[in-house]
């Protein structure tokens, strides 16, 4: 096999590989690099009309990765809706993703009944990227769930209940402490302190 032969199976793989991928940013990323590997494949051989094709898909994708990290962390992209714990809807989401739920939250129990359950959904447009379910103990929050979904798993959509939309300090709480159980936490790049037990501290 030569070294371009090489080249396009190299291409032709990660392209095969960035759509099996469930996350939006991840599979932009991975798709502009076996995009810009078959540019240079197609171009070494002449075929210039996939040559442009991918030139195309190049500019897709890389308009795509910039609003998609240029909107990350903007507080107007995204909205945090408070539910009742026994949400309908909410319990709809919980049971569609209940087994990748609980493989990142294995002692997960919810009922939502007790007044001191708090529920949120944090959407992105019409489309439902997150879940975070509190139990609350006078001025501190304790996670239950902090649930992203696999498209959005690149990013961080549970901040916006944390910092950003204020619905925590409005009801007086001042702390929020994660389930030490979680599997993948995320929380010290979002500012949160660790703790002996292997939950994370933040104080709002």
């Amino acid at each position: 096999m030569s070294w371009l032969d090489a080249v396009g199976w190299l291409g032709s793989a990660l392209l095969i590989y960035s759509v099996m991928q469930a996350r939006v940013l991840r599979f932009r990323v991975l798709n502009l690099a076996a995009c810009v590997v078959l540019i240079g494949f197609n171009a070494a051989l002449g075929i210039w009309p996939m040559v442009a094709m991918n030139i195309a898909l190049c500019l897709i994708n890389i308009w795509h990765i910039r609003h998609l990290v240029r909107t990350r962390d903007d507080e107007a992209s995204y909205a945090v809706l408070e539910v009742g714990g026994q949400d309908e809807y909410l319990r709809h989401v919980l049971r569609v993703h209940e087994d990748d739920i609980l493989a990142f939250q294995p002692d997960l129990v919810w009922d939502g009944a007790g007044t001191d359950h708090l529920a949120f959904v944090v959407q992105r447009g019409d489309e439902t990227v997150g879940i975070v379910l509190l139990r609350v103990e006078g001025t501190t929050a304790r996670v239950l769930l902090d649930y992203v979904t696999p498209r959005y798993r690149d990013f961080s959509p549970g901040r916006f209940v944390w910092r950003s939309s204020g619905v925590l300090a409005g009801r007086g709480i001042s702390t929020v402490v994660t389930s030490p159980t979680m599997v993948g936490a995320y929380y010290q790049r979002l500012g949160f302190s660790p703790r002996d037990d292997g939950s994370y501290e933040l104080a709002l």
